[in-house]
């Protein structure tokens, strides 16, 4: 995956959020920025951003919020006070009705008064945490996007948004699963412990070289398929509750926070 200077670990979410805004960034933030947060992005008109709060406190697996903006303010002074939401992600997703119409590095002329951005929480959060612990992370080792499936587990409904959970996956071998477990129960703002181990097809994935987002990994004969859940389920979800106007980030592609890591995100 093409990166900027992609044998450099960027360490100050601020270089990073200014990169993203001259446009010079292409591909994973995962490995980035190690000791902060990281965030998926979602945007909405304020008519139906209180469904989707409500959608997000019945999920907080797939949908930990971290900040949630007042209509029209593009900037998240809690979570990086000066950045600004229209600009400062490598890539942005632009649906309309539940359709995927536009891939864009800003949206500042997408950008009116009665939107609501939402942050949520990250796994590429905790993949440095699990590195620090000898935990590999292949995605992060490729320097590739991790792998990301829509899987059969359903959200809880709320108000016209309904639909699929989205899950990452990471090989693990196997005599380290249940530290890896252990490790990100840790991090409940950014999706916390693995919703399954195993079998994919358990969880209605057919084919784990075929990821709905993201790219493929090798598994290893030592290695399980290990998921979690994922910020990119409103994406999944928004074909379904078919919104006017939905922006996202890129999936893989994050928005990085001023919040530390090892913090609560709440």
């Amino acid at each position: 995956m093409d990166r900027l200077s992609s044998s450099r670990v960027i360490a100050s979410p601020a270089e990073m959020r200014a990169i993203a805004r001259r446009g010079e960034w292409r591909g994973s933030t995962g490995g980035q920025c190690p000791a902060y947060q990281q965030a998926n992005l979602v945007i909405l008109p304020k008519e139906v951003a209180v469904e989707f709060a409500a959608f997000c406190t019945r999920n907080p697996k797939p949908c930990p919020l971290i900040e949630i903006t007042p209509p029209g303010d593009p900037v998240p002074t809690r979570s990086a006070p000066g950045a600004d939401l229209r600009t400062d992600l490598p890539g942005y997703r632009v649906y309309r009705c539940g359709e995927l119409v536009d891939q864009r590095g800003e949206i500042r002329d997408l950008w009116s008064d009665d939107l609501v951005a939402f942050l949520l929480g990250c796994s590429l959060t905790f993949e440095n945490a699990l590195m620090e612990v000898g935990v590999g992370v292949r995605n992060v080792e490729h320097g590739t996007l991790v792998p990301m499936f829509i899987s059969n587990l359903a959200c809880r409904p709320a108000g016209r948004f309904h639909g699929p959970m989205v899950v990452t996956m990471r090989p693990i071998p196997a005599a380290q699963v249940q530290r890896a477990s252990e490790l990100t129960a840790r991090y409940p703002h950014a999706h916390g412990a693995p919703i399954h181990t195993g079998n994919p097809e358990a969880i209605g994935i057919a084919d784990l070289g075929r990821p709905d987002y993201g790219d493929p990994v090798a598994i290893h004969s030592d290695e399980v398929p290990v998921f979690w859940a994922c910020g990119v389920t409103p994406q999944a979800v928004a074909f379904d509750a078919r919104p006017e106007l939905m922006i996202t980030h890129e999936p893989g592609i994050m928005f990085l926070t001023d919040l530390l890591r090892d913090g609560d995100g709440s």
